[in-house]
């Protein structure tokens, strides 16, 4: 039976309606809005538009979250070997999903998705589509709740935390306010993972465009999507007892650029990123 056919069977997709709240904005809503995606509603599309005259440049610097995901995972399996993934902030599903780059590697890899936001969870088929040899999961779930995620059958089930795991923040952290200490919490996920797990993060920032990014803040905050603008210093703390890759943390068009970074000015992106390793 084929990944995609084992998965089809499942029940538990199953789900009762689902409150989208279609009246007001949602950040996965309006992202997938921005990178050119189907799934919106007018609020959703008032919130990119107008964050967007804000910024301009904001869909350039989404789209190179993404081109950074699929970078920073095809290294950490072909260099270090990572067959294990667990992804918190998977956002509506976007082809190739973070199963799909690994698994055209190494069609053994298995990933767990983490999302609580109801619109994911009602695309939360489409990445099940896992290759026969891997798996995939996907755990509905906040960030914030660590217990829940830590706790799910769906985790335990799929990852083997006694081996590597590779922990994948993309686009996220930046929806997570100071006060819910979002340092701390990636550090208790971290140690919850084998030695020789890695760490793939993006952090939202102010650095390159000031002004604009703040005009960005703004129509988020005021449409009531908190949002969390962070320093570089702000960035590299979420790093704090691991090994950086080179080239450390940087704007995420200058790591490890390829293709898709090419003729990306710093001006154009806000976002920090970074990979680590866990030693020891």
């Amino acid at each position: 039976m084929s990944g995609t056919d084992w998965m089809s069977s499942r029940s538990e997709f199953a789900q009762p309606p689902v409150d989208l709240r279609t009246d007001v904005p949602h950040s996965a809503r309006v992202y997938d809005y921005l990178m050119g995606g189907k799934t919106s509603y007018a609020p959703d599309r008032a919130a990119g538009d107008a964050s967007a005259r804000a910024w301009p440049s904001l869909p350039t610097s989404m789209k190179q979250a993404r081109h950074f995901m699929h970078r920073s995972v095809r290294h950490l399996v072909r260099e270090h070997g990572m067959r294990q993934f667990l992804d918190i902030g998977t956002g509506i599903p976007t082809p190739p999903n973070l199963h799909e780059v690994a698994q055209e590697i190494a069609p053994d890899a298995r990933v767990v998705y983490v999302d609580n936001d109801p619109i994911v969870l009602t695309h939360a088929r489409h990445l099940m589509t896992s290759t026969a040899e891997g798996r995939t999961e996907y755990i509905d779930a906040d960030i914030r709740d660590l217990d829940s995620i830590l706790g799910a059958d769906e985790l335990g089930n799929t990852l083997d935390l006694k081996q590597p795991v590779t922990l994948s923040l993309i686009s996220i952290v930046h929806f997570v306010m100071d006060e819910d200490d979002p340092q701390g919490l990636v550090r208790r996920l971290m140690a919850e993972l084998a030695p020789g797990s890695a760490l793939a993060i993006t952090i939202f920032t102010g650095d390159t465009a000031p002004e604009e990014v703040a005009g960005v803040g703004r129509e988020y905050n005021e449409r009531g999507i908190p949002l969390q603008i962070r320093s570089k210093a702000e960035a590299e703390r979420f790093f704090d007892g691991l090994e950086l890759l080179d080239p450390g943390v940087t704007l995420l068009h200058h790591w490890r650029p390829d293709a898709t970074t090419e003729g990306v000015r710093d001006e154009e992106v806000a976002m920090y990123g970074g990979v680590a390793l866990k030693r020891g």
